[in-house]
């Protein structure tokens, strides 16, 4: 995996988890503001579209450099939209990464020729 391949996924995975937590406050805000006469749905409303629409561009970004098949790269999509999906798109791409830097190692060692 090449720098700039594993700088995009990188980038991904650290915005998947601010705009899952960003996604849930969100929600519970928009229980609040029918609830009660707290109405901090405009300003998370707002911090959360800047989060999604970094996560889709970095969405965009990773597929693009990392040549994932159309499934994965759906799969990180549809993780996006669904309320703790960043979460477990953060994990994956994590493992991914750890995945890549033993390969790497391993490569360098002389170990595999992957």
């Amino acid at each position: 995996m090449d720098l700039k391949t594993a700088a995009a996924l990188r980038r991904l995975r650290l915005v998947s988890a601010p705009e899952a937590v960003s996604f849930l406050i969100l929600l519970v805000c928009s229980v609040l503001k029918r609830t009660t006469d707290f109405n901090a749905v405009p300003v998370m409303g707002a911090v959360h579209g800047v989060l999604f629409v970094l996560y889709v561009l970095f969405w965009a970004d990773a597929w693009n450099r990392a040549r994932w098949p159309l499934g994965t790269a759906a799969l990180y999509l549809v993780l996006s939209v669904l309320p703790t999906g960043g979460f477990f798109a953060e994990r994956k791409l994590r493992r991914e990464a750890e995945d890549a830097v033993i390969a790497a190692r391993a490569r360098k060692e002389g170990v595999v020729n992957a």
